[in-house]
């Protein structure tokens, strides 16, 4: 058995797990799933482990090991829990890449992600002009009846599922649904409708089956609800987002 070094499920090296990160230890007073959970939060954090890394299947580090499946189990449910690992359906478990997102500073995901040295892609889900709706007209401050065009993404990095955004941009501040490409903030910037602040709130939510289904996850893993408003610098409002980030892979911080 060999560990798996990326999630396409290549084998990139001829050790096994236990040969590179450690083999348990019978004068250890630590349970066996304390130990081997010890020696892969190591190998996380030391970097051995890099994001995306995949894990061995449980059948195999099993064997590897010479523990049962139940032990495996639970050494990588409590990494999952912390935050260490993710579990993809059909896919596996991988080490889990975490992005540091400012929450005081005002970019678009696709810029985040470019920063990191990941490629942003855009799943779309929907796009369409209409009527402002009630808490529409509210957010954006328009009157009944004001035309708006809304946006519905799957927002991605390097393939990979990170964030659903619901955006509602008011009527005039770009001239076709098809101005917008993988980012909003792009085609506001060209007609000089950027917003140069914004109001953010901020709660955990699970997700429901809808939404893990489209970000790959289980149904109430843990995600991070954020409600925008983006200003112009003469005070209107310009944007209105509605986003859902994977709990397991964004930390966000504010410098006060």
């Amino acid at each position: 058995m060999t560990l798996v070094d990326s999630p396409g499920g290549e084998p990139g090296d001829t050790e096994s797990f236990a040969d590179r990160f450690g083999h348990c230890r019978p004068n250890d007073p630590r349970p066996l799933y304390l130990q081997i959970q010890g020696m892969i939060r190591e190998a996380i954090k030391s970097g051995a482990l890099t994001p995306s890394s995949g894990i061995p299947a449980e059948r195999d580090l099993a064997v590897d090991y010479g523990v049962s499946r139940i032990t495996i189990r639970k050494s990588l449910e409590d990494l999952v829990e912390e935050g260490l690992l993710i579990r993809r359906r059909g896919a596996g478990t991988f080490v889990a890449g975490r992005v540091e997102k400012m929450f005081a500073k005002l970019s678009s995901f696709s810029e985040d992600m470019a920063a990191r040295g990941r490629v942003p892609s855009t799943q779309w889900l929907s796009r369409s002009t209409g009527s402002v709706n009630p808490e529409e007209s509210l957010a954006l401050g328009l009157s009944p009846g004001s035309p708006v065009f809304r946006f519905h993404r799957v927002r991605l990095a390097d393939d990979e599922p990170m964030a659903l955004e619901f955006s509602t941009i008011a009527g005039g501040c770009i001239e076709s649904i098809d101005d917008v490409g993988h980012s909003l903030y792009e085609a506001l910037e060209r007609t000089g409708h950027r917003p140069v602040r914004a109001l953010q709130r901020l709660r955990a939510v699970p997700f429901g089956a809808q939404h893990a289904k489209l970000l790959g996850v289980d149904t109430g893993q843990p995600g991070l609800f954020i409600e925008r408003r983006g200003f112009l610098a003469d005070g209107r409002v310009v944007e209105f987002t509605r986003s859902y980030y994977r709990g397991d892979a964004y930390d966000f911080v504010a410098e006060l």
